[in-house]
Parts: C-alpha cells; sequence; structure tokens
C-alpha cells in the first residue's frame, strides 16, 4: 500500500503546481476559449507545451514526480 500512498501524496501536490504557473494556463484557456466547442487536435499546441513544461519545472522544482 505504499504505492498508494505516494501516488495520493503526488495526487494532492498537483494544484500547488497548477498555481505556479497561473500564465500559462491562462494563455492556453485563452487559446481555447477562441474555438468555443469546436477544439481541434494541436490547434493550441503551443500554448499547451508551455503549460505542460511550467507544471514538470515545478514538480522537479519542488523535487517531486507528476
Amino acid at each position: 500500500m505504499d504505492s498508494v500512498r505516494k501516488a495520493k501524496s503526488r495526487l494532492w501536490s498537483y494544484p500547488k503546481h497548477l498555481a505556479n504557473c497561473t500564465p500559462e494556463a491562462s494563455a492556453y484557456a485563452k487559446c481555447i476559449s477562441q474555438y468555443m466547442g469546436e477544439v481541434k487536435k494541436h490547434q493550441c499546441d503551443a500554448e499547451f507545451q508551455k503549460f505542460k513544461q511550467c507544471v514538470q519545472n515545478s514538480a522537479k522544482k519542488a523535487g517531486t514526480k507528476l
């Protein structure tokens, strides 16, 4: 059950990592909102990649896995 405890711990760290990436999340949301209901694959890929990289960097700085 140690693996379950570790997974829960990682899950609880997500809000902190997301909060560290507010500008990137906002840019991604703004891009997605332009397509209201007609979002297609890779339309906002650049914004998503920046957001994803920010979250990964936040986790790395905190010494946690995602």
